[in-house]
């Protein structure tokens, strides 16, 4: 059953698990101790921040937020060859910004691993938070480098 309420839970759970890609790209944070730290103080929390006081943090799916870190830590390798295969001939991983990275990551982890979500719904949902990052154009990446991954993963 796909609610409101799931469906914002999963869209935060998304949004929640680039950013924990991101800090263990960056950080080397392990695996355990990372995920231990946004259940402790990111997911479902209230916001830590003078601006913000009193706020919280949109809840979000655990479960799908950990499976979406997990799932693309172990298949790492296997998402990076996918990745590379679809972009444009002399770009490589390292010439893509580090957070653009983790959202492709995560899109590609969805379509491979996640046949329970729809593929316009991991397409759209990465641009969405893509959009959170970056402007339209690097959004329109997202979009087309997911489509293609889709393409070759969902026919």
């Amino acid at each position: 059953m796909n609610t409101p309420a799931r469906s914002q839970a999963r869209s935060t759970a998304r949004l929640a698990a680039v950013q924990a890609l991101y800090q263990q790209q960056m950080e080397k944070t392990p695996l355990a101790k990372l995920l231990n730290e946004f259940h402790q103080h990111r997911l479902g929390r209230e916001v830590d921040d003078e601006d913000h006081e009193g706020e919280v943090f949109a809840d979000a799916e655990i479960e799908f937020f950990d499976d979406l870190v997990r799932g693309v830590e172990a298949r790492r390798d296997e998402i990076d060859q996918l990745l590379v295969s679809k972009l444009a001939q002399g770009w490589t991983l390292a010439r893509i910004d580090k957070t653009m990275l983790q959202v492709l990551r995560g899109g590609t982890y969805e379509l491979i691993a996640r046949a329970d979500v729809p593929t316009a719904t991991a397409i759209s949902e990465y641009v969405d938070v893509a959009k959170a990052f970056f402007d339209d154009r690097e959004a329109k990446f997202v979009n087309g480098i997911l489509d293609a991954v889709a393409k070759e993963k969902r026919s």
